[in-house]
């Protein structure tokens, strides 16, 4: 993918006087225990932000550089990050603005800027976004009612074609409803890409022979309990508690599926950013300084119990821990041991926006139908993808250069079936795709 000419928003910060470890997977921490000085031309134009989370461990850059002082390390003490009750919820306040009760950024799923900017979520309103780092990669699971655990589905979903038949007709033998229902997170966003990718990979066409259902994430487990679902696609620690609590077992964690694969982001509204340019790189390098703690191996317990507090998660450390150090158990006697699939959020470039992955997630929207065919997706990249200041803020905190990409794209992507997206040539991708709603 072709580094993109595009308008360059300028910070005009001088350097940040800290010193920070040279990197995040040694074995020496980062501490922000000491607020370091600043030069008056690096003060931010403002104290605070107001910033959304939902309750998932791929927020933990966000609450960790609130809990352990990055904010206010960087001149930001007042900075609040604020629990949304779902992605909805977390546009309506975006949409809102600070100013009007809102919140001015969020974790956030991907794709959302991208439809936030282009008004197919705000009821046609444009509310340009922002997208300033990646905040991890893998990370989020498909998990099935226990009802289905006998067929030892993972990658392959092909098996659940037949068995949803079956359901289906045994619940109209029963004068019963007979939609099979699917559960996501929000329409268009990685969950609901994730789990169709999953099922339309199996044969099963996610427009016709399911119905797709939207259920915030922290409802996922409670409404599996009572019936409400065949299956759902979440980030942890909601896979991990529905095998805990033994209500249903995973599939496949998503890094099965596409190693490495982007997930959420840090996003903030762009008229804030426009506004508040030394503020925007105070947060910047917060957050990214946070993603360096939370991936270092030794920090996890912390992480998890910090997490796992009344304020944040409110769940056990038990539904945290395991699957933040690499350690999968899918409750179907199905055990994996493979760092190289837990949730990162520095190592491997994690952080880094990749302008690619962007692209996967706009041609997926478009494969759906939640954008339109003929979207400019490289305009709509260069106007949200603010890759230039990852790189300004990565260079502030002392990041090495080895650990700065050197290019926009990560190149071909391999999914677990063997298909492949060439960002240099996403029609081809889509054209491949033999199930599709365009």
């Amino acid at each position: 993918m072709a580094n993109f000419s595009r308008r360059r928003f300028l910070i005009t910060a001088a350097t940040t006087a800290v010193t920070l470890v040279s990197h995040a997977c040694s074995n020496s921490q980062q501490s922000a225990d000491v607020v370091q000085p600043t030069t008056l031309a690096e003060t931010p134009e403002v104290t605070g932000a107001k910033l959304g989370f939902i309750a998932l461990t791929d927020a933990a850059p966000l609450i960790i550089a609130k809990e352990k002082g990055f904010f206010a390390k960087y001149g930001m003490p007042d900075v609040e990050v604020i629990k949304q009750a779902s992605w909805g919820v977390t546009r309506d306040n975006l949409v809102l603005g600070s100013g009007g009760g809102g919140i001015d950024g969020a974790h956030i799923l991907t794709p959302m800027p991208y439809l936030m900017t282009a008004g197919t979520i705000t009821g046609g309103k444009k509310v340009p976004m922002y997208i300033l780092a990646r905040l991890n990669t893998n990370g989020q699971g498909i998990l099935l009612a226990n009802a289905y655990k006998g067929l030892g589905i993972s990658t392959d979903s092909s098996p659940l074609k037949e068995a949803f038949a079956k359901t289906r007709a045994e619940r109209r033998a029963r004068n019963q409803e007979e939609n099979i229902k699917i559960a996501v997170t929000f329409p268009g966003g990685t969950h609901d890409l994730w789990m169709r990718y999953w099922l339309a990979a199996g044969g099963i066409d996610p427009e016709k022979d399911v119905s797709i259902i939207v259920v915030p994430p922290p409802q996922m487990v409670a409404n599996l309990k009572t019936g409400t679902m065949e299956a759902f696609c979440v980030g942890e620690p909601w896979p991990l508690q529905t095998v805990n609590q033994k209500v249903g077992w995973g599939a496949v964690t998503t890094g099965e599926l596409w190693k490495d694969h982007p997930e959420k982001s840090f996003a903030l509204r762009a008229d804030w950013v426009d506004q508040h340019p030394k503020a925007t790189k105070a947060l910047l390098m917060a957050v990214m300084e946070a993603q360096r703690w939370c991936d270092q191996d030794a920090n996890k317990p912390e992480m998890a119990q910090i997490l796992s507090k009344r304020e944040w998660f409110k769940v056990p450390v038990e539904d945290i821990l395991d699957r933040s150090l690499g350690k999968f158990d899918f409750g179907n006697g199905r055990t994996l041991e493979d760092k190289n699939l837990m949730q990162k959020y520095w190592r491997d470039n994690a952080s880094y926006p990749y302008q690619s992955h962007d692209l996967w997630f706009l041609t997926e929207d478009i494969r759906w139908g939640y954008l339109p065919a003929q979207t400019d997706t490289k305009a709509l990249i260069e106007q949200v993808n603010r890759e230039d200041l990852w790189r300004e803020a990565a260079k502030a905190i002392g990041v090495p250069a080895a650990e700065i990409p050197t290019t926009t794209s990560r190149g071909v992507e391999t999914f677990f079936n063997g298909v492949a997206f060439d960002p240099q040539n996403p029609q081809a991708y889509l054209s491949s795709l033999s199930l599709k709603k365009v």
